[in-house]
C-alpha cells in the first residue's frame, strides 16, 4: 500500500503510518530498528532495494531522506515536505517513508526524520552517497548508534579512508569494510592451520579500491609484519600473498568469484568468495550495533604506512606489540579472533 503526501508534516506522516498499518491487517509494530538512508534522487531507487531486501533480516522502519536542490533563489526560500508511506508488500517486512526535502527544510532533515524514529529502538544511519566528513557530528548522525559509509562511493575513495580515520568515533563503520569479512575470516583460519611465523604479506586488488587498502592495513596491524599493495585489474580484491617459515600462502581470486587457497604441504582447495550485494553487506552491519574496534584499528594504522610494490616498506604498526620483527602466534591468534567478529 503506498499514500503520497504532499506539502506534509512529520505529524500527518505518522498518522499515514497508522492508517496504512490497518488498512493491510498489521496494526501491531514488530519492527526491531529505525534505518535512515540519506541519499540523492538518482541513487535513492538502489538503496532502497538494499534496504528492502535486508529488511527480510532486519525488520526496520526505513526512512529515506532525498535533500532536492532547488533552483531559484525563490524556491530555495520556500520550505517544504513531499511524503511516499509505503506499508505492506511495498515495503518489504517493515515500513518505508520516503521523504523529499525543500529549501530552508534540508537544513534541517533531523527534525523531520526526529518524531518518525521507533521508541525505543536503535537508530542506524545510511549515507549511500555524499557521506559527511565526519558522520558522527551530522545532526542525522548524531540520532544514530550505528552510522554507515562507503568510501567505495567516494571521488577520492583512499582520501577518504584518511578522513574516516581523522574523524572516527565509535559506532561508525564502511561497507569498504564490510566486504573483506570473508577474507579476513579465510585468512584467520589459514593461519590457524599452519603453524608458521608470518614474515610479509602482499595484497593484490584494483587500483583506488578502498576495500583492499583496509585488508592490508588491518594485516599490517594485527600481524605486525610489512605489507605491500599492489595493483592489478581486479575485479576488486584479487590476491593475498603471505610470506611464512614454512612457504608462501596464496588466497588467489581471479574472477570475483572463485578463489583457490594454496599452502605449501597441503592440497589446493577451492573456496567461494562471490562479491557480495549492497543488501548482504547492510544485513551484515545491522546485526551488530556495538563499536566495531577492530575497524577501529584497521583504519587509524594510515594508508600512507602502506608500501606500494616498489621496495617502500611500511613502519611497524602503532598498536602492534612492542617488539618488531617475524609475527609472534600470539598475533596468528588475534588475527583469527578479529576475523571472527
Amino acid at each position: 500500500m503506498k499514500i503520497d503526501l504532499t506539502e506534509t508534516t512529520s505529524s500527518k506522516i505518522n498518522k499515514a503510518l497508522v492508517q496504512g498499518r490497518r488498512a493491510v491487517g498489521t496494526p501491531a509494530i514488530g519492527m526491531v530498528l529505525t534505518l535512515v538512508i540519506v541519499t540523492d534522487e538518482e541513487n535513492a531507487y538502489d538503496a532502497l532495494k538494499a534496504a528492502n531486501d535486508a529488511s527480510r533480516e532486519h525488520p526496520s522502519r526505513t526512512l529515506v531522506v532525498i535533500k532536492r536542490v532547488s533552483r531559484s533563489p525563490r524556491d530555495r526560500a520556500k520550505a517544504r515536505l513531499d511524503a511516499e508511506v509505503r506499508v505492506g508488500t511495498d515495503a518489504g517486512t517493515g515500513e518505508t517513508v520516503i521523504l523529499r526535502l525543500y529549501g530552508d527544510v534540508i537544513d534541517h532533515a533531523q527534525s523531520v526524520v526526529l518524531p518518525l524514529l521507533l521508541p525505543d529502538a536503535p537508530v542506524v544511519v545510511w549515507w549511500a552517497v555524499n557521506a559527511p566528513a565526519a558522520p558522527a557530528q551530522d545532526p542525522l548522525g548524531a540520532l544514530a548508534q550505528r552510522r554507515v559509509t562507503d568510501a567505495y562511493a567516494a571521488e577520492q575513495p583512499i582520501h577518504e579512508l584518511s578522513t574516516r580515520a581523522e574523524t572516527y568515533t565509535p559506532g561508525d563503520t564502511d561497507l569498504s569494510w564490510t566486504r573483506i569479512t570473508p577474507w579476513r575470516s579465510m585468512l584467520a583460519a589459514a593461519l590457524d592451520q599452519a603453524p608458521c611465523t608470518v614474515t610479509s604479506a602482499e595484497v593484490e586488488g584494483e587500483e583506488f579500491n578502498p576495500s583492499c587498502e583496509l585488508l592490508a592495513m588491518w594485516l599490517a596491524d594485527r600481524l605486525n609484519v610489512p605489507v605491500t599493495r599492489k595493483v592489478s585489474g581486479g575485479p576488486g580484491l584479487t590476491a593475498v600473498r603471505m610470506e611464512s617459515s614454512s612457504g608462501a600462502i596464496v588466497l588467489d581470486r581471479p574472477d570475483g568469484s572463485l578463489a583457490t587457497l594454496s599452502m605449501r604441504g597441503q592440497p589446493d582447495r577451492a573456496v567461494a568468495l562471490k562479491r557480495r550485494d549492497t543488501s548482504e553487506l547492510l544485513a551484515e552491519e545491522l546485526r551488530r550495533l556495538d563499536p566495531d574496534e577492530i575497524y577501529a584499528r584497521a583504519l587509524k594504522f594510515g594508508v600512507d604506512r602502506l608500501g606500494h610494490g616498489n621496495g617502500e616498506q611500511p613502519a611497524a604498526g602503532e598498536n602492534a606489540a612492542a617488539e618488531s620483527g617475524p609475527a609472534k602466534p600470539a598475533a596468528k591468534k588475534a588475527a583469527k579472533k578479529a576475523a571472527a567478529k
